[in-house]
């Protein structure tokens, strides 16, 4: 079904119904910590979600990619992204495109696996784990051949979202992120390169 923005009141269920209260668009903005380097970068990004039910060709197909049986599906998203970072060279952009499918391993479908036909870290196809907590945040999990992840989303509101993130591995890194939602016709409603371009932000590498 569309996506209608409306208040987050109440619990939210199950990981489907945090996925369909994150689709539209976002303008996020983002403090990351580089451990290694003992160096902050500041910037942000230009996010799009579209849902996508259970039945569209494009989860099949991510779930036969991983061995997974499609029957399993309960929904997913499809995330486009753009943005720069702070230490980027010039003409140097990010931006790209994934999608995710979910497939729960409990009866509440508040834990289970999400598949993505792409990394972020890794560009190859990737299997991670999501959680709901007590708080009903969305804890994602991922792991690389060379690092690790792990996200935390949450709303303060229908139009504000909370990430932060940590990456362990050959790069270590802590981030936060907040993010608003674009309303049709507002500030951003441009193409999300030209909204990147025009903020010059520093896009996620791991979350949608």
């Amino acid at each position: 079904m569309p996506f209608a923005p409306g208040p987050v009141s109440g619990s939210i269920a199950d990981a489907v119904s945090f996925f369909r209260l994150s689709c539209g668009r976002w303008r996020s903005q983002r403090s990351s910590h580089h451990l290694l380097h003992r160096r902050a970068e500041a910037g942000g990004s230009f996010i799009e979600v579209v849902e996508l039910a259970a039945a569209d060709p494009l989860l099949i197909k991510v779930a036969e990619l991983h061995g997974q049986d499609p029957a399993g599906l309960v929904g997913g998203c499809r995330v486009r992204w753009s943005g720069s970072m702070a230490w980027d060279k010039a003409g140097e952009a990010h931006e790209g495109e994934s999608v995710f499918g979910l497939i729960p391993t409990d009866e509440r479908g508040r834990e289970g696996l999400l598949l993505r036909d792409r990394g972020y870290a890794e560009t190859a196809p990737v299997a991670g784990r999501f959680a709901m907590d007590e708080r009903d945040a969305l804890l994602l999990t991922t792991s690389y051949e060379t690092m690790s992840s792990l996200e935390r989303f949450s709303f303060a509101g229908p139009d504000v979202r909370l990430r932060t993130s940590t990456v362990e591995g050959l790069s270590n890194t802590a981030s936060f992120c907040i993010e608003t939602r674009i309303h049709p016709g507002g500030e951003g409603a441009a193409t999300p390169a030209a909204a990147a371009a025009d903020v010059r932000l520093v896009v996620s590498p791991l979350g949608w």
